[in-house]
C-alpha cells in the first residue's frame, strides 16, 4: 500500500509540474497581403494559460539579425526563464510574441523605395492577428516591446513611431539606426538599395535613425513609454546607445540604462532577459 501511496503522491507531483509550465510554438504563420507572403512567428503560453479565462498582457520579443522567429526560442531559452521568472513571482503571467523578420527582406523596417513594407505589416496585420487569436489584453498599459540588436532597433522605432501603443520598451545591445545622414547613405549601399533619389535619404534617415527620431520627439511623448535600455561594454554596437542616452538625458526622456560586463552574445540578452521581464511586469501592474 505505502508504494503505491508513493507511486500516486510521485505522479501528482509530476502532474503539477507540467502544470507550471508554460508552451512553446516556434512553427506558427498568417498570411500577410501587405508583404505578399505567409509570415512565421512564434509564442510563449504562460503555465496557466490552459488552465484559466483571463486576458494576459503581451511582450513582442524581436530577433537579431541571422536569426529568426525561433531565436529567443532556441537560444535565449525564453520558455525557461520565463517560467522562472514568473515561478519565482519576478514577473507577471504574459504571452509573447516573436515574429520572424528574417524571410524575404531581414529587417523591422519599412524599405526605402516602399516596396517592403514591414512596419506596416507588424501593426496593421501582426498585432491585430495575435491580439485576436490569443487571449490578450489590447489596451496599451498591457503592451511592452524588447529586442536584440536588430530587434532593439525595432524596438526603439515602434515605440518611438507608435508611443500610444507600448506601455513599455526594452532595447538590447540595440542597433540605432543610421547616426547620421552620411552614415544612411552607406547603409543603403551595403544593403544593395539601388533606385533611391538623394532627396530619399534624409527622410529616411529622419524616420529610422533613432537620434534625430529623439531630438523631434513631440512634449506630451516624453513620457509615454517607460524605457530599459541595456547594453554590453563590450558591445560594437555600445556607442549608437550611448549617443541614445546621452540624448535622452538632455530631451528629459526618462530611462535606464544599463551598462554591464559582456560583449554582443546570448550569454548577455540571457542574462538580460529576466531584468526585462521584471521590468515590463511593473507597468502590467498597479504600481
Amino acid at each position: 500500500m505505502s508504494r503505491l501511496i508513493l507511486f500516486i503522491t510521485a505522479f501528482m507531483l509530476l502532474c503539477v509540474a507540467k502544470a507550471q509550465t508554460g508552451k512553446v510554438f516556434d512553427d506558427l504563420a498568417l498570411p500577410s497581403k501587405i508583404l505578399n507572403s505567409e509570415r512565421k512567428y512564434a509564442v510563449y503560453l504562460p503555465p496557466d494559460y490552459e488552465t484559466s479565462n483571463r486576458k494576459y498582457p503581451v511582450l513582442y520579443l524581436l530577433h537579431g539579425a541571422g536569426d529568426d522567429q525561433t531565436g529567443w526560442v532556441q537560444f535565449g531559452e525564453v520558455l525557461h526563464i520565463a517560467d522562472k521568472a514568473i515561478r519565482e513571482g519576478k514577473a507577471t503571467p504574459m504571452v509573447i510574441i516573436m515574429p520572424d523578420a528574417n524571410t524575404g527582406q531581414r529587417g523591422y523596417y519599412n524599405s526605402p523605395d516602399g516596396k517592403w513594407r514591414y512596419e506596416d505589416f507588424f501593426f496593421e496585420e501582426l498585432m491585430p492577428f495575435v491580439e485576436k487569436k490569443y487571449r490578450i489584453k489590447s489596451e496599451k498599459r498591457y503592451r511592452a516591446i524588447a529586442g536584440l540588436s536588430m530587434g532593439g532597433g525595432g524596438t526603439f522605432v515602434y515605440a518611438l513611431h507608435r508611443p500610444d501603443l507600448f506601455s513599455s520598451a526594452c532595447p538590447l545591445s540595440a542597433y540605432a539606426g543610421p547616426l547620421s545622414v552620411e552614415d544612411t547613405k552607406q547603409m543603403f549601399e551595403r544593403r544593395g538599395v539601388k533606385d533611391y533619389k538623394e532627396s530619399d535619404v534624409e527622410p529616411y534617415f529622419k524616420q529610422y535613425g533613432v537620434l534625430p527620431l529623439i531630438e523631434n520627439i513631440k512634449e506630451q511623448d516624453k513620457k509615454a513609454v517607460r524605457w530599459y535600455i541595456d547594453c554590453g561594454d563590450d558591445d560594437f554596437l555600445y556607442e549608437g546607445n550611448s549617443l541614445v542616452h546621452i540624448a535622452m538625458k538632455k530631451k528629459e526622456i526618462p530611462h535606464e540604462f544599463r551598462i554591464r560586463n559582456g560583449g554582443h552574445t546570448w550569454t548577455y540578452w540571457r542574462e538580460s532577459l529576466p531584468e526585462v521581464l521584471s521590468f515590463i511586469s511593473d507597468a502590467f501592474h498597479q504600481y
